[in-house]
């Protein structure tokens, strides 16, 4: 796999954002953040914690899960990496893997045998966006999450698309798409990453720590922290001025 540039988390955040724009949580004021999302200007410090926090109302627990000390990087699958790159065991992947989540394993399978029911509806939408790809560019990013340069990744965002684009050809997985790897020598401890026992016993814990908590007051805290830095600059405050007033106030 090869490294092409080291990445903020800010960055991989906005893409991941991006990919997530279209869901429900996002109906009732896609309007209002549109701009912020589609447009993402990660030297903008306000608007990334507000990216984090409009994340979070989808993927908060996901997030989390990463360990703090994650390097993220934006890197250039390598055909031998076909190796190493497997899927997240979800529910649909699981019905498909037959206990071997490889990626390249997953594509061979759906070349080679039949499926019926769900599982046919499910593997005929990704040789439908394997066409797709196969015709289109695809500006989006995919995620992927490690312990080091050899061991397994495992795709944390774009089991699909990364899928799809294998079932086309290594080229299209290769050239389609921006890859970012988030690489971390704790990665073993992230149930995203290695499903066992232990880190699933963390994460159900993680979560009833969260369970009540509110997705939307980080964002509409932001956005009041926002306005008043907007109003402070109108009423003729420098930026930094209005940052001092704003921190004081706190």
């Amino acid at each position: 796999m090869k490294r092409l540039r080291r990445v903020t988390e800010a960055e991989v955040i906005a893409e991941f954002l991006k990919n997530e724009f279209y869901q429900e949580e996002f109906h009732q004021d896609r309007d209002q953040f549109e701009q912020l999302v589609l447009g993402a200007q990660v030297t903008d410090e306000a608007g990334n914690a507000l990216r984090r926090a409009l994340l979070f109302r989808r993927r908060g627990h996901m997030w989390r899960e990463l360990p703090e000390d994650t390097q993220w990087w934006e890197v250039q699958i390598e055909p031998q990496d076909l190796e190493r790159v497997q899927v997240f065991p979800r529910a649909q992947w699981r019905r498909v893997a037959n206990s071997s989540f490889l990626l390249k394993d997953i594509v061979q399978r759906i070349k080679t045998r039949p499926f019926r029911g769900r599982r046919r509806d499910f593997i005929a939408k990704v040789q439908a966006l394997s066409y797709h790809l196969r015709t289109h560019e695809d500006a989006s990013a995919v995620l992927l999450i490690g312990i080091d340069d050899q061991k397994p990744v495992t795709i944390l965002e774009g089991n699909h698309r990364l899928t799809a684009a294998l079932l086309a050809s290594p080229d299209v997985l290769r050239d389609r798409f921006r890859v970012f790897c988030g690489l971390s020598p704790n990665m073993g401890q992230s149930c995203w990453y290695q499903t066992n026992l232990p880190n699933l016993w963390r994460y159900a814990r993680n979560r009833t720590r969260n369970l009540f908590y509110d997705r939307d007051a980080d964002v509409e805290r932001l956005l009041k922290g926002r306005q008043t830095a907007s109003n402070l600059t109108t009423a003729n405050l420098s930026p930094v001025r209005a940052e001092k007033v704003l921190t004081n106030s706190k």
